[in-house]
């Protein structure tokens, strides 16, 4: 599960973040010293996304709000793509539609770090990120980009929009993981989500107004 969803995030996101210049100058005739001012309301989006969706993943709850997002990021992927595919967007289009895109699709990106800090024991939790962050990036984050740069050079707007579909396809096949194995963990210690290495003796759920629960452990 934690692969998965690395992998399809780490796809989606880098090939078209680190495409877009591209896509930019080759496809809206933008020139190279004013792409920047483009990529400014793409970073907006994807700063807001976890800052506003970020408490919905402790209310709502974690496998919910990972499908939904997940979700919602390879529907408008594949929705904008096509708009792109017929021509009907301008590079102001465009960027609105991917500021909109990313806003969801930057908390996806989140929760799968999120997901997998959860899932694994407290004393492997950080070498659990690193590798899946490793292993997903050069998964998804490497093939991403080559492969759309293949697609832009070809200078077809279907050939892009093919890669883009493929972007949207890893993301559903992320969401229909998610809504069956991601774990709720949504208001609980980590402890009580994943069991420490170390024994385990005692654990007691929080009283009203107190901290979360604390795991005591034998020496």
């Amino acid at each position: 599960m934690g692969l998965t969803l690395m992998v399809a995030q780490a796809f989606f996101y880098n090939a078209i973040f680190f495409t877009y210049a591209l896509v930019l100058t080759d496809f809206y005739v933008i020139r190279a010293n004013q792409v920047g001012w483009y990529l400014l309301p793409f970073a907006a989006g994807n700063f807001l996304g976890p800052v506003c969706l970020g408490r919905l993943f402790d209310t709502i709850g974690r496998r919910a709000m990972i499908a939904a997002t997940y979700a919602l990021s390879g529907i408008l992927l594949a929705i904008a793509g096509y708009f792109f595919a017929i021509g009907v967007l301008s590079a102001t289009g465009q960027t609105i539609a991917w500021m909109v895109i990313f806003f969801f699709a930057s908390a996806a990106a989140s929760s799968a770090y999120l997901t997998v800090s959860e899932t694994f024991p407290l004393e492997v939790r950080a070498l659990a990120i690193a590798f899946f962050y490793a292993i997903g990036t050069g998964i998804g984050g490497v093939a991403g980009p080559w492969l759309f740069g293949a697609l832009i050079d070809t200078g077809s707007r279907w050939s892009v929009y093919g890669g883009y579909l493929l972007g949207s396809a890893l993301m559903i096949a992320a969401t229909l993981i998610a809504a069956r194995y991601c774990v709720a963990a949504e208001r609980k210690p980590l402890e009580a989500v994943a069991r420490p290495l170390a024994p385990w003796i005692e654990f007691a759920e929080p009283s009203a107004g107190q901290p979360a629960a604390q795991g005591f452990y034998a020496m």
